[in-house]
């Protein structure tokens, strides 16, 4: 028995390359069950940045309820106490290696928690934020500040984007890439123009466009290379719901063809028959994403933005 012993090769004297090769074949919540305390190299293993370059919380939700006052969610305290473990353990396992940060939509994410992934963050790339219910102006610029390094955000609509815009240009000098899932006025394209000049590929799908924001964005931006517009509702006229609407525009007209020539790609799609196209109208250019299929919301004709 002894001598069976002796010849038989252990898990733990595993190559670290092999053990980081098995433990890719794990999902997050696997990789995070507690496998890095078998044994110091396992733990190694467990480290490696290979594992962390993306950290992808696109397949957890929050356990929540509508409330009439803010944050207008009230988050179940388990569902809560289940992320900040799940944070706590991949932040302390990947060693600040992160490039990578995806959120669910509908993960309602605290200012602690988001605070507390962002400092363990500092070398993130890509972020595809969460709701911003329960995140305060603070904690979002306090995030903002950490991510020095980020080039490219997907962002849910928010009422006040001019601070959140102006942090990103202040302290992210390589910022080039944003995806808007929510609707595009003039005060938001303004916002843009001003403060992200430098943008090189906007996405703005499946939402209420109205026409003057369009051309402000294709003014003022004057170093985009690629705008998506496929899917929305181009309105020409003020603000209001689709009764007020001055015009919907059915195709891209002239002016606009001719501004936005200057563009390596202009992806457009208005049509009658496109399933996208009718739910973007059905929902009157703010689209319901939970009502659809989970991988709905992390579609995008711009490979870059595609999750």
């Amino acid at each position: 028995m002894d001598d069976v012993d002796s010849s038989t090769r252990r898990w733990e004297d595993l190559d670290t390359d092999i053990l980081v090769k098995i433990f890719q074949l794990l999902d997050l919540f696997e990789l995070t069950s507690g496998i890095a305390h078998v044994c110091s190299a396992w733990r190694v293993a467990c480290c490696d940045p290979l594992l962390w370059k993306k950290l992808d919380l696109s397949m957890l939700r929050s356990n929540f309820i509508k409330i009439p006052l803010e944050p207008f969610v009230y988050v179940d305290q388990r569902s809560d106490k289940k992320l900040t473990r799940l944070l706590k353990i991949s932040l302390n396992l990947s060693k600040q290696s992160i490039l990578t940060l995806i959120f669910h939509f509908n993960l309602y994410v605290s200012d602690d928690q988001l605070t507390y992934t962002a400092e363990r963050c500092p070398q993130l790339k890509r972020l595809v934020l969460p709701a911003w219910n329960r995140i305060k102006r603070t904690g979002m610029c306090k995030a903002i500040r950490c991510w020095k390094e980020l080039e490219s955000l997907t962002m849910p609509s928010i009422a006040n984007p001019p601070y959140f815009l102006e942090e990103i240009a202040t302290h992210c000098k390589n910022f080039r890439e944003l995806k808007i899932m929510g609707p595009c006025d003039m005060f938001f394209a303004s916002t843009l123009a001003t403060f992200v000049p430098q943008l090189r590929v906007l996405s703005i799908r499946c939402t209420a466009l109205y026409r003057d924001a369009l051309i402000l964005i294709l003014d003022g931006l004057e170093h985009l290379e690629v705008l998506n517009i496929s899917h929305c509702i181009l309105i020409e006229g003020p603000p209001g719901p689709p009764s007020q609407y001055k015009k919907v525009i059915k195709k891209i007209d002239p002016i606009i063809r001719q501004k936005a020539s200057r563009l390596r790609e202009f992806i457009t799609c208005m049509e009658d028959l496109c399933i996208m196209c009718q739910r973007t109208r059905t929902d009157e250019g703010i689209v319901r994403w939970y009502k659809y299929e989970e991988w709905f919301w992390k579609e995008d004709e711009v490979k870059a933005l595609a999750l």
